[in-house]
């Protein structure tokens, strides 16, 4: 297949480098000056996509467009692609706007009958400011549109998150919304929409968000999550699939992912992402038989509704360096550090690690980009730990200068939180049981 990848800072490269790695034609546009390193002597780069569209399109069938993100109105552009006859994977304006107007979501998940959050919309910091003294209660405040920053408050009566707004962090022209703390066990749910129906299975994650371990420090893009593709069907059915209709009405074809809040009382949807996930994507690879060429291809021509996937767990981390979880524009730091590793890799071991940030420079793999978001190491069992301890033992001889991540993913729901999903009645009964 021929696959013309489009983006700010090459999220996709994991994916980008397994397609041409099974023998497909990939170019890669890169949008972010700060970025124009990554995939250096790996991956083709483009100047400007758009005069590669008859690329594309002298593939037929083959060609796609592999869009990362929904920013700047590309979720418009790839509507408008699709209309003009090309394949494209990625999102929509629709996804666009669930994904980055979260009190429209909330309402349309409302009115899908899931179990919402009092979400409250502002785009003044100074009324938000007295809301939250008219109404005083724990928020998580969240900003609208693409890379929109959070903020989950702890206080009981909103003060920290009143402060945060006196500090002028978030601008006041800004929109954002206030939403009521919901406390449980977060995860989330997605799978690959084709244009017309859900491929299945779908997958259930659990993100591990802050930087440092025991789920302290800053809120990151991702340090880690643990994902499966078994004993899914309830929990999708409850959630996502009801989206369906909506998204086959607005032309919806990619991945798109539901994080909810879970516990007791049932499930509580908090917000979509409706793009490839990163590093969701490259976690799941290991639990795909099915090759992402084939899986796209399934996707295009809608010739099957399932995938092959493997039973199980996988763990991934993420192994970052500085200025991570800042930009480089912010927090100067170099790049074209070494990326080695200590003996040989088995075949198997390579295919765990997903490169992110990284390039080729006279034969040695080196970081780039702006963030330090270096690679994702993978590791997969039938059970969560057996999945987490294979990706810490890969990631023990990955060996980068001043490399940070994680060795605790997983571990709240090894001590008890998958235990009390299970008794919720949130997953599939074992087979047997």
């Amino acid at each position: 297949m021929r696959f013309l990848g489009v983006g700010d800072c090459a999220d996709l490269a994991a994916l980008y480098l397994r397609l041409a790695e099974d023998g497909h034609d990939v170019k890669v546009f890169i949008g972010h000056p700060l970025c124009q390193d990554t995939l250096s002597g790996l991956i083709d780069h483009v100047t400007n996509w758009e005069a590669e569209l008859d690329w594309v399109r002298a593939a037929g069938g083959d060609g796609c467009i592999l869009f990362e993100n929904v920013g700047a109105g590309r979720g418009e552009l790839q509507d408008c692609l699709r209309r003009d006859g090309l394949n494209v994977i990625g999102s929509s304006a629709y996804g666009a706007r669930l994904e980055n107007d979260r009190a429209y979501a909330q309402q349309i998940l409302a009115e899908l009958g899931l179990s919402t959050a009092a979400v409250f919309e502002f785009s003044d910091a100074n009324e938000a400011k007295r809301f939250i003294d008219r109404r005083p209660a724990r928020y998580v405040l969240k900003s609208n549109g693409p890379d929109a920053p959070s903020f989950v408050g702890r206080h009981s009566t909103g003060r920290d998150v009143r402060a945060l707004l006196e500090s002028g962090a978030k601008a006041a022209a800004s929109s954002f919304i206030l939403m009521d703390f919901v406390d449980g066990i977060e995860m989330g749910v997605g799978a690959y929409f084709n244009g017309a129906d859900f491929l299945g299975p779908a997958c259930l994650d659990w993100e591990h968000k802050r930087f440092f371990p025991g789920d302290l420090g800053e809120l990151t893009g991702e340090m880690g999550t643990v994902v499966t593709y078994s004993r899914t069907k309830i929990f999708f059915d409850r959630t996502l699939a009801k989206m369906t209709p909506l998204l086959r009405e607005n032309g919806y074809c990619g991945y798109i992912n539901l994080n909810t809040m879970v516990n007791e009382r049932g499930i509580c949807p908090l917000e979509f992402t409706c793009r490839f996930g990163y590093p969701g994507y490259a976690i799941l690879e290991p639990l795909q038989r099915t090759s992402w060429a084939d899986l796209f291809r399934s996707m295009l021509s809608r010739s099957t509704l399932r995938f092959d996937t493997e039973p199980g767990f996988a763990v991934g981390t993420v192994v970052t360096t500085p200025p991570f979880p800042y930009y480089r524009d912010a927090v100067p730091e170099p790049v074209g550090l070494p990326i080695l590793f200590e003996g040989e890799l088995s075949a198997q071991e390579r295919k765990n690690l997903h490169y992110g940030e990284v390039g080729l420079k006279n034969g040695v793999l080196i970081t780039s980009g702006m963030s330090g978001y270096t690679l994702v190491v993978t590791g997969t069992g039938e059970t969560i730990e057996a999945a987490r301890d294979a990706a810490n033992a890969l990631t023990d001889k990955v060996v980068v200068p001043n490399a940070r991540y994680r060795r605790d993913i997983g571990t709240r729901l090894i001590e008890g939180d998958f235990a009390r999903i299970q008794a919720w009645g949130l997953l599939d009964l074992l087979a047997g049981a």
